[in-house]
C-alpha cells in the first residue's frame, strides 16, 4: 500500500470547489468500494480532472495495485480512441458528464465519476512492479508513456516530504493538472502526510481562484515559467495572502529576473520560493534549490534531491569534473522510472534504465556543486557554422521586451522566432542579429496571436511547425 489513510483518518484530505470537505476516512470506505468494482489488477484510462473523483480513483488505483493511465479529461476524441485501441484498457474512470460519450457498461459512480466497463479482459499483461502510466507531454495523444513504479512514486514523494518539510498542517491547491507529472507529483506527497488537497479547476486568473484560496487558507502553490509570468502581470507582489507558506516552480527554466523577483518577494515576506527541476521520466523531481539560497543562486535548478545524484558526460560520454563546464546532465536515483511503453505489449517490461537517466539537458556546474541548465541537446540549430541555443534565445528575448511572448524553433541556418507583438517584428530581428552578431537574414520573425501551450504551460513547438 502506497498511502496509509487509516494513519491520517480523521484528517481532512479534500476540500472541493464548493466548499465540502472529505477525510481520509471517506476515501478509504469509498476507495474499498471501488477497488471492489474493479476487482482485480487490471489496466485502467483515468480521465483527470482536478475534482475529488479523479483523486480518489487515482489513489485507490495505486493502493490496490490497479494500473492507472492518467490522461486529461479534455482529451481530443480521436487521440483518446487512438490510446483505447492501443493499450485496450478493462476499464475507464471518468467524470459522469461524459458517461453517455461512450457505450461500455457502467459498473459503479461515486463522487461524480464512473467506472466503465470496456469488455477488454487483461488484454495485455502488467509487469508486477508497473503502478503508473503517464504521458510525456500533458495534453498529447502520443502513444509514448511513461512506466512509472511502486519504488519510484514512494521514493520521489518521500524525498519532496524531506526536502520542502511537508507535514499534515498543509494545504496545497491546485494549479496543475493532476495527470500532468508536477501536479501529481504534489498530490503524492501530500497524502503521504496526511495533507489536505484543495481541488480547484479554476486558473490563477479568475478571481474565484483566489477566493478559494484566503477561504480554504492554501498554504502552497506550484507553477511553472508560465504561471509565473501571469502571477507578475496580476500585480501578485501586492495581494495580501497571510497562509501561503511556500511557492515551487518546476516545468522550464523561469527567467533569471523572475525567479529574483519572486525570491525577494518571499524573502522579504516571510515566505518560501523553491526552484525545482523534473521530469516524467525521473518521476517527477530530481532537483530542488534550497530556499534560502534562492536569491544567492538565481537562475541555477539547485542540487539532487535527497537520494539522488547528478553527473555532467561530454560528447564522448566521458565525466566532466572541472566546474562551470557545460555537458549533459546524468541523474541517478530510486525515481527514475522503468522505461517508455508505445504498444500494450510493452507493459510487461520491467526496468530498462537500471536507475540511471540521461536528461537530454545540457548544464553546468558552479564550484559549490549547484547546477544550471544552459538548454536542451536538441534546441539547437546551425546558424551560418554558429550553434546558437534555442531556450537561451528566447529567455534572451523576454528579457529585452517586456510583456512579450515568443517562442523560437526552425532549421540550420533559419531560425524561426514567434512573438506576440506585430509592431516588433524589425525590434527583434535588429536585437538578436546584435546579440549573436549573426545577419537579420539569419531570423525569421512571426507576430501570432498567441504562443501556443499545454495545459501545463509548455510551449507546443509542433503547432508552430509550417507558420510563416
Amino acid at each position: 500500500m502506497m498511502w496509509n489513510f487509516e494513519k491520517y483518518s480523521q484528517n481532512i484530505a479534500i476540500i472541493d470547489e464548493d466548499g465540502d470537505k472529505y477525510t481520509y476516512d471517506n476515501m478509504q470506505t469509498e476507495g474499498d468500494k471501488l477497488a471492489k468494482a474493479v476487482g482485480a489488477r487490471a489496466l485502467v484510462f483515468n480521465l483527470c480532472a482536478n475534482e475529488k473523483g479523479s483523486l480518489l480513483g487515482y489513489s485507490t488505483f495505486i493502493n490496490n495495485r490497479i494500473v492507472p493511465v492518467m490522461l486529461d479529461a479534455g482529451l481530443n476524441v480521436d487521440m483518446l480512441d487512438g490510446l483505447l485501441k492501443n493499450y485496450r484498457p478493462d476499464y475507464l474512470w471518468i467524470p459522469n458528464r461524459m458517461s453517455d460519450k461512450f457505450g461500455y457498461e457502467l459498473v459503479w459512480s461515486v463522487w461524480d465519476y464512473a467506472l466503465l466497463k470496456t469488455g477488454n479482459r487483461n488484454a495485455h499483461a502488467l509487469h508486477d512492479e508497473l503502478a503508473l502510466l503517464l504521458t510525456t507531454s500533458g495534453s498529447t495523444g502520443s502513444p509514448k508513456l511513461v512506466r512509472q513504479s511502486y519504488k519510484n512514486i514512494l521514493a520521489n514523494a518521500e524525498s519532496i516530504v524531506k526536502y520542502l518539510e511537508l507535514d499534515a498542517t498543509e494545504r496545497p491547491i491546485t494549479t496543475l493538472p493532476m495527470n500532468y507529472t508536477y501536479g501529481l507529483s504534489i498530490v503524492n506527497s501530500h497524502l503521504c502526510v496526511g495533507a489536505g488537497i484543495i481541488l480547484t479547476d479554476k486558473t490563477l486568473m479568475q478571481k474565484a481562484f483566489w477566493q478559494q484560496f484566503k477561504e480554504y487558507e492554501a498554504t502552497s502553490f506550484g507553477g511553472v515559467p508560465y504561471t509565473y509570468e501571469m502571477l507578475n502581470k496580476l500585480r501578485f507582489f501586492q495581494m495580501k495572502l497571510s497562509s501561503l507558506r511556500t511557492m515551487t516552480q518546476a516545468g522550464g527554466k523561469l527567467s533569471p529576473d523572475l525567479h529574483g523577483k519572486f525570491a525577494e518577494y518571499a524573502e522579504q515576506n516571510g515566505k518560501r520560493f523553491v526552484i525545482m527541476y523534473g521530469q516524467a521520466e525521473a518521476t517527477a523531481r530530481m532537483s530542488y534549490l534550497p530556499y534560502d539560497r534562492s536569491l544567492e543562486k538565481c537562475g541555477s535548478m539547485g542540487i539532487a534531491i535527497p537520494g539522488g545524484e547528478f553527473s555532467l558526460i561530454d560528447t564522448d560520454g566521458n565525466i566532466i569534473n572541472n566546474v562551470d563546464t557545460v555537458g549533459e546532465l546524468l541523474y541517478k536515483g530510486d525515481n527514475v522510472t522503468l522505461g517508455y511503453a508505445e504498444c500494450g505489449n510493452d507493459l510487461a517490461k520491467g526496468d530498462e534504465w537500471g536507475g540511471v537517466l540521461a536528461t537530454g539537458d545540457i548544464a553546468k556546474r558552479d564550484t559549490e556543486g549547484f547546477y544550471y541548465i544552459v538548454g536542451r541537446k536538441k534546441r539547437f540549430l546551425k546558424i551560418f557554422g554558429s550553434r546558437v541555443n534555442l531556450d537561451e534565445t528566447e529567455m534572451i528575448i523576454r528579457t529585452a521586451f517586456n510583456d512579450l511572448d515568443c517562442a523560437c524553433c526552425g532549421i540550420d541556418d533559419k531560425m524561426a522566432v514567434f512573438i506576440t507583438k506585430e509592431a516588433l517584428k524589425t525590434s527583434v530581428a535588429s536585437f538578436l542579429s546584435e546579440k549573436t552578431g549573426l545577419n537579420q537574414v539569419a531570423f525569421n520573425v512571426v507576430s501570432i496571436a498567441k504562443i501556443p501551450r499545454n495545459e501545463s504551460g509548455k510551449t507546443l513547438y509542433s503547432s508552430l511547425e509550417g507558420i510563416g
